[in-house]
């Protein structure tokens, strides 16, 4: 394989991987195919199966997005049901890093590492917790406009 830029620098399909696909991948998900709703082929999966957090949904509400449906999904739950067809994998944890990395044995992806806080283990009140949430979440909406651009007329 000859070397040149990465297959996905504008990919058509993005994964968004965490540890256990309840928080971070969600959120990162959600915002990406808000933006471009078209034009991207967007999911999310997680190395282990989690429980959608609550707080990842209020947070979510905040911005006009309902996650409330979405459903944890690990790597290998993905590959049954659809395959694992992406161009571009975007891990958040060191955990779905790995696993990513172990894939591309057997499919032709890019792989992207956004190291991304876990807020599960924030301490303090309610107000406390879903503040470290949405440090999350603005930090993946910031990430995001930079790697895939500003939306055009019909995104955010």
């Amino acid at each position: 394989m000859a070397e040149g830029p990465p297959r996905a620098h504008q990919p058509q399909a993005v994964l968004f991987a965490c540890g256990q696909n309840s928080v971070r991948s969600p959120m990162a998900e959600s915002l990406l195919h808000q933006m471009f709703p078209q034009a991207l082929y967007v999911r999310s999966a997680g190395v282990k199966k989690g429980e959608l957090d609550p707080f990842a949904v209020s947070v979510m509400a905040e911005l006009g997005q309902d996650i409330s449906q979405h459903k944890p999904t690990t790597f290998e739950e993905l590959e049954d049901w659809e395959g694992l067809n992406f161009d571009l994998i975007i891990t958040l944890s060191p955990e779905a890093h790995h696993k990513a990395l172990e894939l591309t044995r057997t499919i032709a992806a890019d792989v992207e590492y956004w190291p991304t806080p876990d807020p599960t283990g924030t301490d303090g009140n309610r107000e406390q917790k879903l503040a470290a949430y949405r440090e999350v979440c603005d930090g993946l909406f910031a990430r995001i406009r930079k790697r895939f651009g500003k939306p055009g007329p019909a995104g955010l």
